[in-house]
């Protein structure tokens, strides 16, 4: 699901790490103004609902009848929350040949200009046992993704257009390369550049792996750096800064395709899962289960979330 990685100059994106410095801002007060949403209106117990509905489909690794099921769920969960919502299916290859991905898209529509993506993957890597949830990944950002769609489609009509996207194919069948891993979020980003569209994104935020009962927020070094910035900000105005932190490391997630092409993104992503600190041994394994995530966790990322759209929307001046 995860890569670790570290960007040489002119060479794409390589194996590796890097230590991140010095592109945090952290202010000793920040200046609290009146949301644009409601931050607690975001259901916590409504979020872990929707994960309990989302795990109990089973299996979706990409490309198979489970994936295809999970979509048509997502779908019909949005447009119940009222969202106008799609399924976008597609083709690419892959290391086992070409197979159909489907990214689901929402779309709240605003009154200006502007584009604010919110995404999480929802497809489990291929090869697990029946019976394996990926509660975490992806279950706890599709449930958050899903309760930030219905309570922002009951607020306030806003100037940019949001987009609620659950991207398919973030998994990698193999290892992460060219043709896989990121091929919902690859298709989104380049489509935007094609249609010169991506002047118009104010940001990218996704949101992975965040339901962990013991939640440490780690943003990674691929992201843009006022965005780590108002995250952090968010974090504080919601009182759950220590949660939030730096990561050493670059991340290879759905994120970065946007990132890559020069759209500001961040990735809101607990990298620290796992029986004991650094072991992350939950993570892509039979572990990863409902009983390891809370409410609370679900909670701090969808409010902090909104709290982050609240800033790009009205700035402070």
């Amino acid at each position: 699901m995860i890569i670790q990685l570290a960007r040489a100059a002119g060479s794409g994106l390589l194996l590796g790490a890097a230590l991140l410095c010095g592109c945090a801002r952290q202010p000793e007060t920040v200046e609290v103004r009146p949301a644009v949403f409601d931050p607690a209106a975001f259901g916590a117990d409504r979020a872990f609902s929707e994960l309990e509905q989302f795990l109990s489909l089973g299996l979706r690794d990409s490309g198979t009848p489970g994936a295809e099921r999970a979509a048509n769920h997502l779908r019909a969960r949005l447009v119940n929350a009222g969202v106008e919502a799609r399924v976008d299916a597609f083709e690419d290859r892959t290391p086992r040949g070409t197979a159909t991905f489907r990214n689901v898209i929402g779309r709240l529509p605003g009154r200006g200009r502007g584009l604010i993506i919110l995404g999480s993957h929802y497809d489990t890597m291929s090869g697990m046992p029946e019976g394996f949830q990926g509660a975490n990944d992806s279950g706890s950002s599709t449930a958050v993704l899903l309760e930030l769609a219905r309570m922002m489609a009951r607020g306030p009509e806003v100037g940019p257009e949001i987009w609620f996207v659950f991207f398919d194919g973030e998994e990698a069948m193999a290892g992460y390369g060219p043709y896989d891993g990121l091929h919902g979020s690859r298709r989104m980003a380049a489509a935007l550049v094609a249609e010169k569209k991506d002047s118009s994104v104010l940001a990218v935020i996704i949101l992975d792996m965040i339901g962990d009962t013991n939640l440490t927020v780690t943003i990674p070094r691929n992201t843009t750096p006022w965005l780590v910035n108002t995250a952090f900000d968010a974090a504080r105005e919601e009182g759950v800064r220590s949660r939030f932190s730096l990561y050493a490391y670059e991340v290879g997630d759905d994120h970065d395709p946007f990132f890559s092409a020069g759209m500001p993104a961040v990735n809101l992503i607990d990298f620290h899962y796992g029986s004991a600190p650094g072991l992350n041994d939950y993570w892509h394994t039979a572990q990863d289960t409902l009983d390891k995530i809370s409410a609370e966790s679900l909670g701090i990322v969808g409010r902090v979330t909104v709290r982050i759209v609240n800033r790009i929307i009205a700035p402070t001046p």
